[in-house]
Order: C-alpha cells, then structure tokens, then sequence
C-alpha cells in the first residue's frame, strides 16, 4: 500500500512502516524515545509494536490511564513530570501507540514539552486510524468540554498497521466505522454504499480512502477555515451527547463513533428541513445507524442540557452555533445557523 504525503509528513501503511521509523530515528539521531501508551496497549500493542523497533536508543514507556475521562491538563502534567525525570530533552521522540486520546493528548504533550519536541503516532483502534492521528490537531478536553485546550501540530510520520485492530473490541472498531460513514456523506459517497452493503471487511481500502480524504481536505484548508469543517458534520451534535453523558453519574459512557453517529442522524434530519436534504437519504443514513449502533433514547428531559453543551462547541462565533449541513450526499454547507426548536427535533426523530 503506497505512502500518503501530508503537508509535511507521510502517512505510512503495514509492516514496512516501521523500517521507515528506525531510519528517521538514527537520521534525526534522538537522544530517547518515550512511548506512551494506556494500560490496553501497554499489553496488547506494545508487543507487537517493539520487535519492529530496530535502534539501540533508549525507550522508555510512560503509561497512563485510558478513557476520554483522563485525556486532561492534569494527566498532560503527569506525562511532563515523568519525560523530565527521565532526562527528556530537545532531541527526546515522543511516539503514540494508541487510540484517539492517545494520539490528540500525546501530540499535544510533545508539542508543548521544551516549546515542542518531534512525535511519531502509531493509532491502534480503527476511529484513530481514520481520524485522530492524521491532519494535526493535537488537544485535552477542559472537564466534559471535547478538544477545548490544544494545538495545530505535525508529527514526523503516521504509522498505520493493520495488526493492532485485533487488539480492539468490536465496539472500537464500530466506533470508527462512523468516521467512515462520515467521509462518504460529506465526500466520497462509495464509502456510504460500501458500509451500507456491508463491505466494511474490506478494512484496509477503507481506511486508506479515509486517510486519503481526510488528507485531501487537510491538505486545501490546514487551519479549519473553510472547507475542513465538512469533517465536523455530526460533530457539533454529537460532541454535545458524548459530553452529557460523559458528565452524566447515571448513564453508561458513549464511544465517540456512537455520540457522532447519533448527531449525524440528527444532523442529517435538520438538512433536510433546512436544505431540503433528501427524506429517503436521511432514512438512508438512519437505517445504516440503526444497524450497526445500539439504539440509545435520549430523554426529552435531558435535551435542555444537551443544548447548553452545544455553546461551547469550537465552530461557535460570537455565541452562535455553526452546523455543518447537506444539501445532498458529497455537497455541503458551511456555517449554518440553526433554530433551537429544530435541534430538539432533530432528536425526537432519531428516538422515533
């Protein structure tokens, strides 16, 4: 599978991936590596990750507590503390293995840690591979607040390898299907037709094509000022269901592929009322929802405080709320004010 050139890094496929991170390593010639990882991949990757190592550097591991609920400033600290205390410097390589919070906190953590030190992200769950790891955003949550506190940062390389997707539940890899999902509405619509069919175990051309997309648009609008914010569609929503119950004592946690297919159902019922979106799309897209996600019923109750979640998604300007919306599958538009009254409709009708 070839390479993907990013702005400034490749996007490295399969085995031979990591032949390719031990030259970077002996040509840049780093002081120490320091893998971080959670308490799953410090079991399950990191085997499989180490014998493909070749380099007589010093590795140190730093492992943290997995979830969204650590990705933080505190957790961010105690990686610092730990990188400083094992002699961390200016030539240090921080290298992810791991899923999204690995990879947007890890980037993060090198990109602040002495003004900024280089870091490699090797995703292991199929949400990371297809999303999180690519593109430069690198960011922690502030409380329940997804992405609040972060940064636009490149890595040196992005390994993308197969063989860690067995190290994932079933639930995982649901979880990035919807990143997928999300490419062929706003995209690629073979993507859609090949998830709707149930093609998606053909994984390897899936994720390519998505790496592939999400490259494509990185590539126009690096900074998220204008064509980017396609990759939001079911973001805004979603963000706001995945915070509620993140922050909710009484309710089970949504993976980020579960809240963002919940919005993008939502999303897609608002574009038809607004944007005459097609009604036979929109069962469409709810239909292939339905079938691979569990059904969650958002309660009436709860849709006031979902709705004040919304305030403080990153899109917002001068309080406003900005959806991204389809006028039909691979044609979108941008910035769209939306009516409260339809929001809460919106979630009546993915209940229905």
């Amino acid at each position: 599978m070839k390479t993907i050139k990013a702005v400034s890094y490749p996007v490295h496929f399969q085995e031979e991936s990591y032949q390719e991170l031990s030259q970077l390593i002996q040509e840049k010639d780093y002081s120490t590596l320091f893998v971080l990882v959670d308490e799953n991949t410090m079991e399950h990757c990191y085997p499989k990750f180490i014998p493909n190592l070749k380099t007589d550097k010093t590795i140190e591991v730093i492992e943290i507590e997995s979830g969204e609920i650590n990705k933080n400033l505190e957790t961010c600290v105690g990686v610092w503390n730990a990188i400083t205390e094992l002699g961390g410097d200016r030539k240090s390589l921080v290298i992810t293995l791991g899923g999204g919070v690995i990879t947007d906190m890890g980037g993060f953590v090198a990109s602040c840690f002495k003004r900024g030190v280089d870091f490699v992200n090797i995703p292991t769950t199929l949400l990371s591979m297809v999303d999180a790891s690519v593109g430069g955003k690198t960011g922690v949550d502030l409380g329940v607040l997804k992405n609040q506190i972060g940064l636009f940062a490149n890595p040196q390389m992005v390994i993308v390898d197969n063989q860690y997707l067995t190290t994932v539940t079933e639930r995982e890899i649901k979880s990035g299907i919807a990143e997928i999902i999300k490419y062929g509405v706003t995209y690629d619509v073979s993507l859609f037709e090949n998830i709707k069919k149930n093609k998606e175990n053909n994984i390897s051309d899936l994720i390519f094509r998505s790496v592939e997309i999400k490259n494509e648009v990185v590539l126009k609008d690096p900074k998220e000022k204008d064509l980017r914010k396609i990759l939001n569609f079911g973001h805004t929503l979603g963000h706001a269901i995945e915070s509620f119950y993140l922050e909710s004592e009484d309710k089970e946690n949504l993976t980020h592929g579960e809240a963002i297919a919940i919005g993008m159902v939502c999303e897609s019922y608002i574009s038809n009322k607004e944007l005459q979106f097609p009604i036979d799309k929109v069962h469409a897209l709810k239909e292939v929802v339905c079938a691979i996600y569990d059904k969650i019923q958002l309660l009436e109750k709860d849709f006031t405080a979902i709705l004040n979640l919304l305030k403080h998604d990153k899109k917002n300007v001068n309080g406003q709320v900005n959806f991204v919306l389809l006028n039909d599958f691979e044609d979108f538009k941008l910035d769209c004010k939306v009516p409260e009254v339809l929001i809460k409709e919106s979630l009546q009708f993915y209940n229905s």
